[in-house]
């Protein structure tokens, strides 16, 4: 059946931010004393939403520094090291294929709003969506709600999900939407087999929706 919607993820599947990520939670560690993470595959293992339960499972104790202002300090430091902005492998010859197809897409972030729509129009590339479901805060606590609320209002018949987490899988699942999983984000490919057909890059994960 023809996607009525294509849902991206943002971060880790559009936006490249996987080396600012680690760089900013490396920061924060140690600025606490805390053992940083030893690598990209390391941070693979580690990372999950909501990002809360990820700062605890690392090592920070919110009643010794609260999450909100851990939250603070980190987008401080992501917004610093996260220059210049890139784009994932092939994002946008996926971005095309899909407008080429006619059918709309949306972004769909547990980061907030205003900082995604600032930085799709830095990366030359928010023409490409009809809008963006996202947050209107910093702590990344999760898109469950604001997608069930996009799908409540909206009702789509077949919408896709290209994610590169298990939170997108399960937000998937949650609004009855196909999943389809991209390594090249914050989660490792191996982590992600067991949930999701998983491909190599967006393009990768579009080429293979449009085949069936």
């Amino acid at each position: 059946m023809r996607p009525s919607h294509i849902l991206w993820d943002f971060n880790g599947t559009v936006l490249d931010d996987l080396a600012p990520c680690i760089k900013s939670i490396n920061e924060l560690l140690k600025k606490y004393g805390l053992p940083e993470l030893s690598d990209a595959e390391r941070y693979k293992e580690v990372f999950e939403f909501p990002v809360q339960n990820y700062y605890a499972k690392i090592g920070f104790d919110f009643d010794k520094t609260s999450f909100d202002i851990l939250a603070v300090e980190w987008v401080d430091l992501y917004n610093k090291y996260n220059e210049p902005l890139k784009l994932c492998p092939n994002v946008v010859k996926a971005l095309k294929a899909v407008r080429k197809a006619g059918i709309p897409q949306l972004i769909l972030t547990a980061s907030k709003t205003e900082m995604v729509q600032d930085q799709l129009s830095r990366l030359g590339i928010g023409g490409y969506f009809d809008g963006i479901i996202g947050l209107d805060n910093i702590h990344a606590r999760g898109k469950s709600d604001i997608a069930l609320e996009w799908k409540n209002k909206v009702k789509p018949e077949n919408p896709v999900m290209i994610g590169d987490t298990e939170h997108d899988a399960e937000v998937a699942d949650l609004i009855g939407a196909k999943c389809l999983l991209v390594s090249c984000g914050h989660m490792s490919a191996e982590r992600l087999k067991p949930l999701k057909p998983v491909f190599s890059d967006p393009y990768d994960a579009v080429s293979h929706l449009f085949k069936e």
